[in-house]
């Protein structure tokens, strides 16, 4: 099932997705570790980096508090360690450009929070060339004069 968000109305989507099998989970819209954000996160390695640890090639995450890049729970679990090592809480699956909290055990809605749409649109042009269409805070899509 694909679904944009840009063509359906915020109640056609949540109907779509509440109680599918497509094991959809609703992400935060906010999250109090967002002040551990490293200040710089424009600057950040690519999509197709390494594990640090393991070199792993796949399943990689960045932790936006250090930027350092680790494989995830399903490889070698090095940003879980990094985690319970370093308290970092935040972090951003480079498979699936979602962002993850380790303390709130919770993805966060990279479209709502502020403080994550810088990393999120740079990791985006890294992964696929062009910037992502970002949906407004209050469901809405940008304009074509805003693009």
């Amino acid at each position: 099932m694909e679904i944009s968000a840009c063509s359906s109305t915020p109640e056609a989507v949540h109907e779509e997705l509440v109680g599918a099998e497509s094991g959809w989970v609703e992400a935060k819209e906010s999250c109090d570790h967002l002040p551990s954000l490293s200040s710089d996160l424009t600057h950040i390695p690519g999509p197709d980096s390494h594990c640090t640890r393991c070199q792993h090639p796949v399943e990689n995450w960045l932790c936006l508090s250090c930027k350092d890049v680790l494989c995830s729970r399903f490889i070698n679990k090095h940003m879980l360690n990094h985690h319970q090592e370093t308290g970092h809480s935040l972090a951003l699956s480079f498979s699936d450009l979602s962002v993850w909290c380790f303390d709130c055990n919770a993805y966060l809605d990279v479209q709502v929070i502020r403080q994550l749409q810088p990393v999120y649109e740079v990791a985006y042009l890294l992964k696929f060339g062009e910037r992502p269409p970002l949906r407004g805070v209050d469901g809405s899509c940008p304009s074509s004069a805003d693009n």
